[in-house]
């Protein structure tokens, strides 16, 4: 089932138009090159979870309007690395943080440095996640713990204080990567399922509660995406998957990304509180 693209957090990885995550670092700053309609050129997006898969979609989806582009992840460096190359190719400037989605000191520090370095957040993308599966019968309180401080709970935190800052500004987009399965549930998932679904309930809450603060909050959720996490899945699975899948398929991060640049756009001002579908029709709801 879907799952974010990096477990979460974001290090400190040079590549073009990136620096490293010293607090000192110089902000590389490239020569822009203008290409389609860039409607996000001056806006600044963080984007929990950016290393790979879904959230690396969104950065270069963002990047391809003219965002720069603040990229979080947790562990893989080399990942990281490449998604910074592929946003800085787009001529806009870039840097990773390194945080512990889970850990609000971290989550903390690393909207301070944001701000610090780009002066401002104005596009904030949820994207991060990890899973931790098995039957409710043999959960334990570590494993539930686990995922809902990642997928609920630090999302919750660090839209928070990014809030604060798009309060200021006067303008904001907050966008959380959900699921299909915190709306339909999953054999194994408890713990993931419930995380998902407290995202929707808290995109209808602060959608209403920042709405007229030029401030719009939306949800996109993804069915089965071709991502690191399902290359191991095996084919019979998948197969599965496909055939309960209307459109035959598995999803592409780009096509994910696609939801969420649109939501992003000055031209979805009018969108709030809505919950995007990208789950090829396996649910309607």
């Amino acid at each position: 089932m879907t799952r974010s693209a990096s477990e979460t957090g974001s290090a400190p990885v040079a590549a073009r138009g990136a620096v490293s995550e010293t607090r000192d670092a110089t902000l590389v700053t490239p020569e822009r090159k203008e290409s389609g309609r860039m409607q996000l050129k001056g806006k600044v997006a963080l984007v929990t979870g950016g290393s790979r898969g879904i959230g690396r979609a969104i950065c270069t989806a963002l990047a391809a309007e003219g965002a720069d582009v603040a990229v979080n992840y947790f562990r893989n460096d080399e990942a990281a690395a490449e998604t910074l190359r592929m946003v800085g190719a787009l001529s806009v400037r870039t840097k990773a943080y390194k945080a512990n989605v889970g850990d609000d000191e971290q989550n903390h520090r690393m909207i301070e440095d944001v701000v610090k370095d780009f002066g401002r957040i104005d596009i904030l993308v949820n994207n991060a996640g990890i899973t931790r599966d098995r039957s409710f019968a043999k959960m334990t309180q570590e494993l539930w713990r686990e995922v809902v401080d990642v997928n609920l709970t630090g999302q919750a935190m660090i839209t928070h204080e990014a809030l604060k800052h798009m309060v200021n500004y006067g303008w904001g987009r907050v966008i959380f990567i959900t699921s299909v399965v915190g709306q339909m549930g999953n054999f194994g998932q408890s713990n993931y399922a419930v995380a998902k679904g407290g995202l929707i309930a808290l995109v209808k809450t602060l959608a209403r509660e920042f709405a007229r603060k030029n401030i719009t909050v939306n949800g996109v959720a993804p069915g089965y995406v071709e991502t690191d996490m399902t290359s191991g899945v095996p084919e019979s699975v998948i197969q599965s998957v496909c055939q309960m899948t209307p459109v035959g398929r598995l999803g592409k991060p780009e096509e994910v990304a696609e939801a969420v640049r649109f939501l992003a756009l000055p031209g979805a001002s009018y969108i709030t509180g809505e919950v995007i579908n990208v789950n090829g029709g396996m649910y309607m709801g």
